[in-house]
């Protein structure tokens, strides 16, 4: 079992995205009570299981670290509450924007972070990451919803922009609230001479994972 002193990092970077998952469960299930069709409603319950299987492996990697997944979720708690207040979806298509390009940002934090943590621990963060899905399911629902409807385009990627604005503020508060991630992400990202400081950095690379993430979708970020 490693120290707990010593996994401070990863135990942190588990909890976050933890979190995420435990987060994720829950708006997957509303999702799925509201979707327009069947069909929509089993896929996103399935994703839902996945969902809880990925908090199942953190756990036991938490675990192994010394860890209990209560405690290290605790400090990641009510992360998306201003984010979920500030960006409330009207329309199902919104909704589906909203967990694609929104809740994206925080798993690029997490792919960043994990390149400062322990190998293991690293792996099971980016199988963790990996597309469960859900991208495809986002993709296939809003590409048929704007076929013929540039109205529709224009709206949503005017709410792509709102949302990865409001996620930017999610992560600089974590960037300024959680110094074990901070150090974490200037492993990931050092600063030369003269560049810009950590937080330009971080969002630079998240901005362009959104600008990409629109870009599947044929929306201008």
């Amino acid at each position: 079992m490693t120290s707990l002193r010593g996994a401070e990092g990863p135990l942190a970077v588990l909890g976050l995205l933890a979190n995420s998952e435990l987060v994720a469960f829950s708006r997957l299930a509303a999702d799925a009570a509201v979707a327009p069709e069947i069909r929509d409603r089993l896929e996103l319950c399935h994703l839902g299981g996945v969902a809880t299987g990925r908090l199942a492996r953190l756990g036991d990697r938490v675990a192994e670290l010394g860890g209990t997944l209560p405690d290290v979720v605790a400090p990641f708690l009510g992360t998306y509450v201003d984010f979920d207040a500030r960006t409330p979806a009207g329309t199902w298509c919104e909704r589906l924007l909203k967990a694609y390009v929104g809740y994206g940002v925080e798993d690029d934090v997490a792919r960043l972070l994990a390149g400062g943590v322990d190998p293991e621990t690293r792996a099971l963060v980016v199988e963790v990451l990996d597309d469960d899905g859900h991208a495809g399911f986002v993709i296939d629902r809003l590409t048929a919803a704007m076929a013929g409807d540039p109205i529709l385009a224009s709206r949503l990627a005017l709410w792509g922009r709102r949302l990865v604005g409001e996620a930017l503020g999610v992560v600089q508060r974590l960037i300024s609230d959680h110094d074990e991630l901070r150090a974490l992400l200037a492993q990931a990202l050092p600063a030369g001479e003269g560049t810009a400081e950590l937080q330009q950095r971080v969002f630079a690379v998240l901005t362009a994972e959104h600008t990409r993430r629109m870009d599947r979708l044929g929306l201008t970020a």
